[in-house]
């Protein structure tokens, strides 16, 4: 075989390694543009709010009484205990069953006069309200798990990333724009 031939197929090898290793190692030294991200799952915390709660009940009260004393339903049941204790017995009997009978009849209109005026009510509806703790859940976060040059990565964020995040200087970058999801 020719020397020149041999030494031409040696050096082309070198040359062919040479290029393949510097190119081979420029593509793994090479950072990846994104990760993917593989999970995420919101996170929630529950969370005591006040909250004003509000019910109709029904209110009776008792009207305003005009006459206090009763003096209508006493002068009324005398005038008509004494009309029927006048038509009792004969002589002084009959006046003192007239004045017995004005007695009692007074005593039980006053009765009857109380009696009405405590069962004389009006109904009236009120709106009654108070404030009670109600639990809701409120959001707190995200947690995420993504995958970057073929390692998975697990963090925290504020906000639920997109399926795809730059990297910028070897980290993703989970504020850009790219990775806000629509």
């Amino acid at each position: 075989m020719n020397k020149s031939l041999i030494a031409g197929v040696v050096v082309g090898g070198i040359a062919v390694t040479a290029l393949g290793s510097i190119a081979g190692y420029s593509y793994l030294d090479k950072e990846p543009q994104f990760a993917e991200v593989v999970a995420s799952k919101a996170l929630y915390q529950s969370v005591s709010v006040p909250a004003e709660q509000c019910t109709d009940q029904v209110v009776q009260q008792r009207r305003p009484v005009q006459d206090q004393n009763q003096i209508a339903g006493t002068v009324i049941g005398a005038v008509v205990g004494g009309v029927l204790g006048n038509q009792v017995g004969g002589g002084s009997g009959k006046k003192i069953a007239t004045v017995a009978g004005a007695a009692a009849g007074g005593y039980a209109g006053k009765q009857v006069q109380t009696d009405m005026q405590n069962k004389d009510v009006e109904t009236s509806t009120r709106r009654v309200c108070k404030t009670v703790q109600k639990t809701e859940k409120q959001l707190i976060g995200y947690d995420v798990t993504y995958i970057m040059d073929g390692k998975v990565h697990k963090t925290r964020l504020d906000q639920e990333p997109a399926e795809r995040v730059p990297v910028v200087d070897g980290k993703p970058d989970f504020n850009s724009s790219l990775s806000a999801k629509s």
